[in-house]
């Protein structure tokens, strides 16, 4: 990675979009625009080089297009891990009967496993099968067969969820054992080689990783057309001169990034894009020649999971881009342009692109399971710190996070915090600062909000708001941010309070509380939520708003649609800091709200987007957890000065991510009334409505421009930070 690495950035500069924060695109005219993007930018490389060049590749990606197989439907099937070792299928079976044993024959966890330590839970090292099975109930469904082991060197195990054909985990690792003496006959399951393994690991700084996006390619003859599409239209990128036949599927296998400029530069030999068409009637695990069947049991509790999207970090995110929609026919969806995603100096891009596919339901449960939309965030970084930086610098172009969804995630998360509890495996998540659900002020208890709207005179005065949160804090029942204690009841702060507030040396700021007890009660119960509360109201009962805060769920609202979002910590990593990806597990909750009563409400896949609040909350979380990291260890080091320094890029992100949120809930509205007015729209020109074209053409009109202004408060205050952090960061030196 380091021989593209310094400059990418500058690269990317160029690729910058700059007009709405999030767009959804028109396929039609997402085509013309991509080729004139592609264009444009041979064009701007031909400055360096020579205009014949640029002539040329133009002139054959136009003849290349003659003729060619349209692209065929594809869906997700599975994800590839290479990691450092597997335990043996066994092993993983025991591990399985125990936490089955716990929940559903209530065997008493202490006989089952060792006293665990929550507090001393270490990330690092694990085994993430082992995670998978204790964390969030998956369980080992496929082995490979013995003639991988044997002959190619590799153990391979298929994790799935209670429903085998949602989320599948394939995991590759090289065998204890040396290859028998037959190692050097020819490589049956290419997948599952050993050299497979060596060549990721060398392109990916010897590390962990995800290795293959897979995907399910329906039509009978689709692969072979994929591979002619990518013979013709990017021929560097195939891995093996033919597509592999197998007894019941027929497998692709292609890179899927160019190091750099699409074409123009080598490929990168780090991460696959897989293909499989299955060529008769299989059980899912077959879908992956190669793997056997493995009998397991689930737990009552296990939910299943659903593949999502899959999101990857690269050095040329157009031209991966343009690279899907040649082969693919893949479009782009939502941008979330240079200023939105920003974390002190840390800025990204990033383009969510994906295939349109033409499922539709009423059903819920329908939605949930579907896996033939597919959607592929592609992030680039736009500055020489941060994250997805950090990621590219280290590792190289690869996999940032697996995002999965299931039917119920508060509960999926609090089981997953439990059973790490229980067992001591499984997952930590990332770390939300309690701010971004809503902490104790004096405004809010001083002032009654009704439907959103503050009221314009205090029911408590000042002076007693004041002296109740100097209680709190003093009692314990918040932190010196204001962030309540999740662990006490309504009587509990009621005893806590009442007895704080005795002694307070004003008897009026007495009698004024004593007047308004029960009020300011309620409204410090509802500090623990008040942020998310805004959003949603009594949509959520407040069990369900305590387990998002306790869990540290991420909520967003898109129309009527919500997006539950929460976030691992990094896994398949070594050493604490180092680069590695993580998973994603979200709920979609779809309105069900029609626009015709004449049509029934239709769930639509994505519904709830991709959550720009929580994207940035996302990006901002990971560079507060880094700096988290080092506080720590500072501390432990001794290194006062450094602890200090850190700690203030803590607050700062805290502060970003405090002052951002408003704006981003302002363009996320503008966004919905854009959204809906739209789809309104076209209903209305379908019936010939001129009147109501102009009036909701007015709206549209209206949101773009509430849009586009929120757009620039949030890059005034990605400015704001980036020249603050760079501030701190230059003084520090």
């Amino acid at each position: 990675s380091t021989s593209f690495s310094k400059n990418y950035y500058h690269q990317n500069q160029f690729h910058r979009a700059t007009t709405t924060v999030e767009r959804i695109f028109n396929p039609l005219k997402t085509q013309q625009l991509q080729n004139k993007r592609s264009r444009a930018r041979f064009s701007q490389v031909a400055k360096s080089t020579t205009s014949d060049v640029i002539m040329d590749i133009t002139e054959e990606e136009e003849d290349n297009t003659v003729a060619l197989p349209s692209p065929p439907s594809v869906s997700f099937s599975h994800v590839h891990l290479y990691v450092d070792a597997l335990e043996s299928v066994q092993k993983y079976k025991d591990l399985e009967g125990k936490i089955n044993q716990f929940h559903d024959n209530k065997k008493d966890a202490t006989v089952l496993f060792a006293p665990q330590n929550d507090g001393e839970f270490v990330a690092q090292n694990r085994d993430v099968v082992k995670q998978l099975i204790c964390g969030l109930n998956f369980r080992v469904t496929g082995r490979s067969d013995d003639w991988s082991s044997e002959r190619e060197g590799t153990d391979s195990v298929l994790v799935t969820t209670v429903d085998p054909k949602g989320v599948q985990i394939v995991v590759t690792a090289k065998s204890s054992e040396s290859p028998g003496s037959n190692s050097n006959s020819r490589v049956r399951y290419t997948h599952f080689s050993a050299q497979a393994l060596d060549r990721f690991y060398a392109a990916h700084a010897g590390r962990q990783g995800v290795a293959v996006l897979a995907f399910e390619v329906s039509e009978r003859g689709g692969v072979d057309a994929l591979y002619e599409r990518y013979a013709k239209l990017h021929p560097k990128l195939l891995l093996d001169e033919q597509v592999q036949v197998y007894d019941n599927a027929k497998v692709l296998e292609v890179y899927a990034y160019y190091k750099g400029e699409k074409i123009l530069s080598e490929r990168d030999d780090g991460t696959l894009l897989r293909f499989v068409e299955t060529l008769g009637p299989s059980a899912p695990i077959h879908a992956l020649p190669g793997l056997v069947h493995v009998d397991a049991a689930f737990s009552s509790n296990a939910q299943a999971a659903y593949c999502d999207h899959w999101v990857s970090n690269v050095v040329s995110r157009t031209g991966f881009i343009d690279t899907l929609e040649d082969v693919l026919g893949f479009t782009p969806k939502v941008d979330f342009n240079a200023g939105v995603v920003a974390a002190g100096e840390a800025q990204i891009e990033s383009t969510v692109t994906g295939n349109s596919s033409p499922f539709s339901t009423n059903l819920k449960d329908a939605a949930l399971k579907d896996q033939s939309q597919v959607y592929l965030p592609i992030n680039n970084a736009l500055s020489p710190v941060g994250h997805v930086h950090g990621f590219i610098e280290e590792i190289g172009q690869g996999i940032q996070h697996i995002a999965s969804r299931v039917d119920d995630l508060i509960t999926f998360v609090q089981n997953a915090n439990d059973n790490r509890k229980l067992t001591g495996e499984g997952f930590t998540f990332l770390g939300i600062p309690r701010s971004y659900y809503g902490i104790l002020t004096v405004e809010q208890i001083s002032y009654d909000v009704i439907d959103g709207i503050k009221s314009t005179s205090p029911t408590v005065s000042k002076g007693c708001a004041e002296a109740v949160v100097s209680a709190c804090e003093s009692s314990g029942i918040t932190d010196a941010e204001g962030a309540v204690d999740l662990g006490l009841t309504a009587v509990d702060v009621s005893s806590k309070l009442n007895a704080s507030m005795a002694n307070s040396p004003s008897s009026e700021c007495q009698e004024e509380y004593e007047q308004h007890r029960d009020i300011i009660l309620q409204r410090i119960l509802l500090s623990r939520y008040s942020n998310l509360y805004k959003l949603l109201r009594d949509n959520l009962t407040e069990e369900s708003y305590l387990g998002i805060v306790r869990n540290c769920i991420l909520i967003d609202v898109q129309g009527g649609d919500l997006l539950f979002q929460i976030f691992t910590s990094n896994i398949l990593q070594r050493v604490p800091g180092e680069e590695s990806p993580f998973f994603e597990y979200i709920q979609r909750v779809c309105s069900t709200s029609s626009l015709d009563d004449s049509c029934k409400a239709i769930l639509k896949p994505g519904c709830g987007g991709f959550g720009i609040r929580n994207f940035l909350t996302l990006f901002l979380s990971i560079e507060v957890s880094k700096a988290m990291r080092e506080v720590i260890r500072a501390k432990k080091d001794g290194d006062t000065a450094t602890q200090e320094m850190a700690q203030k890029m803590v607050d700062l992100f805290t502060d970003q991510l405090n002052e951002a949120n408003p704006i981003l809930t302002d363009i996320s509205d503008a966004m919905t009334a854009e959204g809906n007015a739209r789809e309104q729209l076209a209903l209305a020109i379908e019936k010939c409505d001129e009147s109501l074209v102009a009036k909701l053409q007015e709206k549209i009109d209206s949101a773009v421009t509430s849009k586009i202004a929120g757009n620039e408060k949030l890059l005034s205050c990605s400015s704001k930070y980036m020249c603050l952090m760079r501030d701190l960061r230059e003084r520090r030196h």
